[in-house]
């Protein structure tokens, strides 16, 4: 089983803050992927996710969300959560307990499950870490069922609603390291591979905007929830702190919500894409 070496490291060292530093999912994204789902009856889901961001399996973040969604807590009997970090894991087994949820070591290219077992399968915050896209296209493709749906979601900082969230996203993405983030796009190779065009119908996607309410603290903890942060010297890690403190203190393009208590928003947005399996 591959898994990219700053993610490897990076979140099996900071599970509980990855955990604690990043936001949950919002619910008109979860019910986009309900009605994506033809069977209104109860269905077998595999959430799949590598350690990165928001979740996947990862931290249990997704799920969770997703277990006390009104429109999916009673609509599935059964979740198979893969995660390949073992600090994850234990994250995710400590603060999740529903009898229909378990969680096993795999990865994109590797699940484990059974063929044609999943009517859904979501990847939560982690796909541009594949480390081979026509495989994983294949693998996930070989898991579900005919008509079934892979949902690919992500949270992301909107960069381009304020020049504060920008900045601080220039401020740390010098320390990448070279990993496939996100917003470089690489994931959409996925779609021109043999694996994908033999296995799925075009793709669809939806873009939702908003704002959370954060501190100053919520903004940092959350910079330093990134796989590639986690992995900086302590010196650097000080070094950059501040170098943040100062981005957000100066604040162009901040909205306040209680300038008094120093909550302001944070400006996000959700992407999701559905894929559906050929019948």
């Amino acid at each position: 089983m591959t898994v990219h070496s700053v993610a490897q490291l990076g979140f099996n060292t900071a599970t509980e803050h990855y955990d604690r530093s990043r936001p949950s999912y919002q619910p008109v994204a979860l019910s986009y992927i309900r009605r994506a789902v033809e069977s209104p009856q109860q269905i077998n889901v595999v959430e799949r996710v590598l350690p990165f961001t928001l979740i996947g399996a990862g931290s249990g973040l997704f799920t969770k969300a997703f277990i006390a969604h009104p429109e999916w807590k009673d609509a599935f009997k059964e979740l198979k959560a893969i995660e390949p970090s073992p600090g994850m894991r234990t994250v995710f087994t400590q603060t999740l307990s529903d009898e229909r949820v378990s969680i096993n070591e795999g990865t994109f290219d590797h699940t484990g499950i059974a063929d044609g077992w999943a009517d859904l399968v979501v990847i939560a915050q982690a796909f541009h870490w594949s480390p081979d896209f026509d495989q994983s296209a294949k693998e996930i493709g070989r898991i579900l069922k005919p008509g079934g749906v892979l949902a690919l979601i992500w949270n992301l900082e909107d960069r381009e609603t304020a020049q504060w969230v920008a900045q601080v996203r220039d401020t740390i993405e010098k320390f990448e390291q070279g990993t496939p983030q996100y917003r470089h796009g690489l994931w959409r190779r996925v779609f021109q591979t043999e694996g994908y065009r033999a296995s799925f119908e075009p793709p669809q996607e939806k873009t939702w905007s908003y704002a959370l309410q954060a501190t100053k603290d919520t903004v940092l903890d959350r910079a330093f929830s990134k796989s590639y942060m986690t992995l900086l010297s302590d010196e650097k890690k000080a070094q950059t702190r501040a170098d943040l403190s100062a981005v957000i203190d100066k604040g162009k393009g901040r909205v306040w919500v209680n300038e008094d208590e120093g909550i302001f928003e944070y400006p996000y947005k959700t992407d999701v894409v559905i894929a559906r399996r050929r019948a």
